[in-house]
This record gives structure tokens, sequence and C-alpha cells, in this order.
């Protein structure tokens, strides 16, 4: 196709379809793996075929919240108050009622949006300080509601909950907020579908499944989860689809972090473990997504993207899939929590029909962060100067364009410790993984280049000193003003915790 005719469909306004994926590794997709990967994810690899494949894409942390944070605001977490770890249980909104997310610049150019799935960026709970130890309890334990337990979860849950994505850029929302957290239950826009009325049974916290104990709808299990959020995504596409005028589906996949409720028809289908036949399930959850898209007619002017918040999750059995020669990351370092490329270098696929080259590969840097801008860029109008401070657009690239968009990134571990990148070259402010792979240790920081050592094998900080204070000057540079992309400097919300004598 020609330049031109690239351009005038650049033009279009597409339908935007974003699947996120939960706990995905990079060596978990069977297109990113070939020679150290066992799991099929043919629905994975055909999208892959029939788009781009970034090689160097990342997420903002190793852990979900702050990554979910950054894809849908263009800004990185850390200059907000989340400086480590994620929102925790009954967690107050981090993403500011004024902030722009790709929800709300879609609608203000026409498009009607929707969030379906995993939300995990906190919500406005209306409960009560004197009722909240009422909304916990010791997990693995059997619980029992009591009066007044219902008495307080019925109040809670028979109004609106705040903060959530219908207040933050989207029309509708459906979903479960953490699949392994309380509330047990969907939420549909603001109200829980249902009033929670039992503790969760204590067998479902065995084998990775639930993690927290809390208010459960009765009867309550985790298979559902998965399906259920398909199959509202593809009757988002199918209705969405006969209305003019385009519309943008977010769709953060439950999976395949835990719990790994893997349904019957797709249990031992890996041969691998449980979580190679979550994968597995997931890709098929995704098969039906596109499957929707196209059936509905709109394929061909839809721009779909497909990546992950972070990296594999150790705990569900690494050790013992190495063992059987799936490697989760691949030929990189470390995992889920880690700064390590292990942890944030994750799946990044692009299909765009008569934009992007089908079985196209790019190596070229990208982040999550780049949505934001890259939306911007399509819709023609630029960001404001207090949105997507560290956006880039990758419309050029997409457009085949084979020259870098950003010369550098942040990505940060489960503790908050950031790694830069400058191109091939990388520093990690800490010692170790600075998530909760062991390993490292000697020099206060490390220094890879990762276009000779992928793997992380070589810590060069001691041998280039004088690289070293030159990308520890370019993170503070990044961090004082507010921003990576040019403009007037902005203020970061908090204080930004610096690491290894960095300031």
């Amino acid at each position: 196709m020609s330049a031109v005719a690239l351009d005038a469909r650049a033009t279009d306004k597409p339908n935007i379809v974003v699947i996120y994926a939960d706990d995905l590794g990079y060596g978990d997709v069977g297109c990113n793996n070939p020679e150290r990967g066992k799991i099929a994810t043919p629905r994975i690899d055909r999208l892959a075929s029939e788009g781009m494949r970034f090689t160097d894409g990342h997420s903002s942390s190793g852990v979900c919240s702050p990554s979910r944070y950054t894809i849908l605001t263009g800004r990185y977490h850390w200059r907000t108050k989340l400086q480590a770890g994620i929102v925790r249980l009954w967690g107050g909104p981090l993403i500011a009622p004024d902030r722009l997310t790709i929800g709300g610049l879609a609608k203000s150019h026409g498009y009607r949006t929707a969030c379906i799935g995993k939300w995990h960026l906190g919500m406005s709970w209306p409960i009560p300080e004197k009722d909240k130890k009422l909304f916990r309890a010791a997990r693995n334990k059997p619980g029992k509601a009591t009066a007044e337990h219902r008495a307080a979860w019925k109040k809670v849950f028979s109004k609106p909950i705040g903060g959530g994505p219908v207040t933050r850029g989207f029309d509708e929302y459906f979903g479960t907020d953490v699949p392994n957290w309380p509330p047990y239950c969907f939420i549909e826009n603001d109200r829980t579908v249902g009033i929670p009325s039992e503790f969760l049974p204590a067998r479902l916290f065995r084998k990775n499944q639930a993690s927290q104990q809390g208010p459960a709808l009765d009867g309550w299990t985790l298979e559902p989860i998965l399906p259920a959020l398909g199959d509202r995504a593809a009757r988002f596409i199918e209705r969405e689809a006969k209305k003019p005028g385009p519309f943008l589906l977010y769709m953060p996949l439950t999976s395949p972090h835990t719990p790994l409720s893997v349904n019957e028809e797709w249990k031992g289908k890996s041969k691998l473990s449980l979580y190679g036949d979550f994968v597995m399930e997931t890709d098929a959850i995704v098969g039906q997504v596109l499957d929707a898209i196209e059936k509905s007619g709109v394929a061909g002017n839809t721009l779909v993207i497909f990546t992950s918040d972070n990296g594999c999750a150790h705990y569900i059995g690494t050790r013992e899939m190495e063992a059987r020669g799936h490697y989760a990351s691949g030929p990189l370092r470390g995992y889920k929590s880690d700064a390590w490329e292990g942890g944030h270098r994750v799946p990044f696929i692009v299909r765009w029909p008569g934009v992007v080259e089908p079985g196209s590969v790019s190596g070229q840097l990208v982040h999550q962060a780049d949505l934001m801008a890259t939306f911007a860029d399509i819709f023609g109008k630029p960001l404001s100067e207090g949105s997507g401070e560290d956006s880039f657009s990758l419309l050029g690239l997409l457009k085949g364009e084979d020259k870098s968009v950003r010369e550098n990134s942040v990505s940060c571990s489960i503790r908050g410790v950031p790694s830069v990148r400058k191109g091939p070259w990388k520093l990690l402010m800490a010692p170790g993984s600075g998530g909760w792979t062991k390993g490292g240790g000697g020099n206060p920081v490390q220094l890879y280049n990762l276009a000779d050592d992928l793997g992380e094998t070589k810590n060069l900080a001691t041998s280039q000193p004088g690289r070293v204070k030159k990308m520890k000057a370019l993170l503070e540079e990044i961090i004082t003003r507010g921003r990576s992309t040019p403009g007037k400097a902005r203020k970061n919300d908090v204080e930004v915790r610096r690491y290894g004598g960095q300031k």
C-alpha cells in the first residue's frame, strides 16, 4: 500500500480495542519465544502475524496498579503517591479526577468508551471508618458472616461507588475490580451486581486462588469471571459496531494472574501446568474478542493493541515449567516485581489493517505510556501541556518508519526501584532485582548494554563510571522536570523517592 493510502487511513478515526493481559510473561506468547516456549497461543500469534510485534515494549512497573495508571494516563506512576507497591484493598482512587485518560481523550473526540475487566486503580468505597474491620478477615479461614457484617455490607453495597472507571473517562464499566480480592461480585458501572452476604469459602484460597478474605455473593466462584468478561466485550463490540461513529474498548483481563481459576475445558490442555492452561484460556478469550470484531464487520477500521501489565509471577511455578522447557520470561532475566527485564518487558502487539504492515517486527524502544500520544496523533489534535507527560506517539512506527520515537524510558520494581533506559543502555538503581527475584549484589547500581547482553549478565557499572553518572543525571532530570516529553516543566504530585545515591 502506498504512503498516501497509509496516511489517508491514519487520519480516519478507527475503533480502538486495548486488550491488557495480567501477569503474562514476554516468553509466554509463542511468537516471542519460539525456541523456549511450550504454551500454544495461536490467536495472539495470529494477531502478531496480522500486525506489528514490538520486541522492546515496556510497562511502567513490574506489578499491577502502577502499570495500569501509566497505560491509561500516559504519565509515569511514580509521579503520584504510589511510590511503591500497588493500590491496597479498599484503596482510594489513584487517578486524580482531573487527570485525562485514554478513555476521556477518546470521548472528547466523539468515541463511545467502555472498560471491561480488572480495574485495580482504587475507588471511593463508601465504607465508614468505624465499620472497616467488618470488611476484612483472615484468609484461609471459613469466616462466618454475622448479622452485623451483613448489615454493614448491605449499607455500603447499596450505594454508588465513586472514583471508578465511569468517573475516569469511560461511559460504562463491567468487571470484578480485583478478582482475587473482595468484593467477590461483579461491578457494573458504579454498583455491585448483587449485595455480598457471605465470606468466601476457605477452599477458594488454596492453590493460587483468592488471596484476601472479605464480602462475597453467596455461591460466588472464580471460574466464570474470565468467560463473563469475554462475553461482555463481544456484546459491546457487536452493539457498538452497528452505530455510527467510533468506539474504544479498554479490556484489562483478569488472567493469567491468580486466581488460576481454569475452566474444565482448558484443564490439562497445555500439558505443562495449570498456569499454562490458563494462558491458553486467555488466548481463547483474545480470540473471542477478535472474532467479535471480525463478525461485526469493523475489523478493517479497528486498531487492536495487545500487551501485559508486567511479567509472569514466579510463584505460579516457573521453576517447574522451566524444568519442562518453558521459560515464561523467554531470554530475559527476572519475573514479575523486578526491575530486571523480565519484570516489565512485555508482549506488545499492534494490528491496524491498512496502516500497520502484517507480520512486521519493531525493535524500537516503546512504552505503554505511549498509547495516549499515539491516540492523540491519530485524532489529529495534540495533547494539552498537562496530559500525557511521558507519552510519545508511535504512529510513525506503526506506519513503517524505523526510527526512534523515545530516547529514554523508566520502569520500576515493586519496591519502586527505577531502571532507566537510554538507547540500549540500562541503569538499575539497586544491587539486585528490586523485587522478589534473588540475585545481584556487589555494586550498588547495575549498568547493562542490552544490545549485547539482553539477559543482564554483565554489570558494567564499575568499568563505566562516566556513563553511570550521565544516566543518573538523566533520571534526575526526568524526575525534576515532571515530564520526559518536550514542553514546560510540570510538578509531580509528591516528592519522588530516590534510590542508589541518586540525589
